[in-house]
């Protein structure tokens, strides 16, 4: 059975080589040099081109370019290949005539990789019809450049290119055009995780080369529009909790320092974790994008919910060294009370007129008379100074820290929210 298996294999192959052999014959390869291209030292030879697009496999941002599957069909007529036909009917072949005769010599300008699909057989077809009209088609995978602009990153939209050109023959020798205009681009329908494909588009147009001329080149545009769904659960929704996170701390009280140096480290920590992350996955550009003005806007709001607790708690010590001073406290203060001024209680726990009355003696009486002269009416002729309210304003703010917390709680929403507003008007 096994013998009887491989003879009728090889009787198939002996058979499709003769059928080939007759092909040859019939369409007189021999009889032709077809190392020249059809009409030479003539006009130029017009070569159709349609595209079926099957998929875009891939869009990569960090090395700017995108990968493509498609049916390339190319037509033009070779009166060396006419044969006679009663029927009237094309022949088809396959890879191995193709390489027996001319075809045209396109190439994807800017690719960085392309192959012809090989499975189970080079996806080749060559139809020839008896008038020595053409189609060849050829299936390929294309890893072409994308010159891509980031600067509305995520909130912006791609326009990518794939272009053809003939690579031996210039304008004089050979004429690419699209068969069908704008029907001979068709797509099926495609689906991508981070894109929307909006339109795709066929346009011609010159190529110059100053050693060789000017070439026809076609192009296949389309336009590419992010999904941003992705990015607000990656990015934008976890940034904006961090900075409202980094809020909680100015209802934690002022002398906690534990809890809102902790609170504070974490946010900037989490901020500067994604930020990292968002670098890491996007070229390396000079220019900022939208996604760097919105993080480092939100870092710069947390980081600043750092800062107010660092001048809190400042302004806070240097107000609790002053009543400290001024309350003169005897050398058999309590410890416990003493407390009181390094932080850890609140400023209405300290009952100040448990303190010991410090006796008047003749220098204190000297000096409340001192005092007392001092602010008695100026003399005359003396000429008043106005305070600036600024100044008076922040010194009563200094005086009484807790209202740094108070104002931050309004000042800090509503200056995120107005910055959201802003931000997401211009992009989106």
């Amino acid at each position: 059975t096994v013998r009887t298996f491989r003879a009728g294999d090889k009787r198939g192959m002996d058979s499709t080589k003769s059928l080939l052999i007759k092909s040859e014959q019939l369409l007189r390869i021999e009889d032709h040099d077809f190392a020249m291209r059809p009409g030479f030292g003539g006009s130029a030879i017009p070569v159709g081109i349609d595209v079926q697009v099957e998929s875009i496999d891939s869009i990569s941002e960090v090395n700017m370019d995108f990968t493509m599957t498609l049916y390339l069909r190319h037509y033009w007529q070779d009166d060396r290949l006419a044969f006679p036909s009663s029927s009237n009917k094309s022949r088809t072949f396959d890879a191995r005539l193709v390489k027996k005769i001319w075809v045209p010599d396109v190439f994807f300008v800017h690719s960085k990789r392309s192959f012809i699909h090989d499975t189970t057989m080079e996806n080749i077809m060559l139809r020839v019809f008896p008038d020595g009209n053409i189609l060849y088609s050829v299936r390929i995978t294309v890893t072409a450049l994308c010159s891509m602009d980031f600067s509305s990153f995520p909130l912006d939209t791609q326009n990518c290119s794939l272009e053809l050109e003939s690579y031996a023959y210039n304008e004089n020798d050979l004429m690419l055009y699209w068969k069908n205009g704008n029907d001979s681009l068709r797509t099926d329908e495609i689906v991508l995780s981070q894109f929307f494909v909006e339109d795709f588009q066929p346009s011609f147009g010159l190529a110059f080369y100053s050693s060789t001329g000017w070439y026809n080149r076609l192009y296949i545009n389309f336009l590419l529009r992010r999904h941003i769904f992705f990015f607000m659960l990656q990015t934008y929704f976890p940034t904006m909790l961090m900075v409202m996170l980094s809020w909680v701390s100015f209802w934690i009280d002022r002398r906690a320092v534990p809890a809102r140096v902790s609170l504070g480290i974490t946010t900037v920590l989490t901020m500067s974790t994604i930020i990292t992350g968002v670098s890491a996955s996007m070229p390396q550009v000079s220019y900022v994008k939208a996604v760097d003005i919105y993080l480092w806007a939100s870092f710069l709001f947390v980081f600043l919910s750092v800062i107010e607790y660092a001048a809190v708690n400042y302004f806070t010590t240097v107000e609790e060294m002053k009543k400290l001073k001024r309350a003169k406290i005897p050398n058999t203060f309590d410890a416990t009370e003493a407390m009181a001024f390094d932080g850890c209680f609140h400023d209405n726990d300290i009952d100040m007129t448990s303190f010991t009355e410090v006796a008047s003696t003749p220098n204190t009486e000297r000096n409340s008379q001192s005092r007392n002269s001092t602010v008695s009416g100026p003399a005359e002729g003396t000429r008043l100074r106005r305070k600036n309210p600024v100044k008076q304003h922040l010194s009563f703010i200094m005086s009484n820290s807790y209202m740094i917390d108070s104002y931050s709680r309004v000042i800090f929403p509503m200056a995120y929210l107005l910055f959201n507003i802003i931000y997401w008007s211009l992009y989106a």
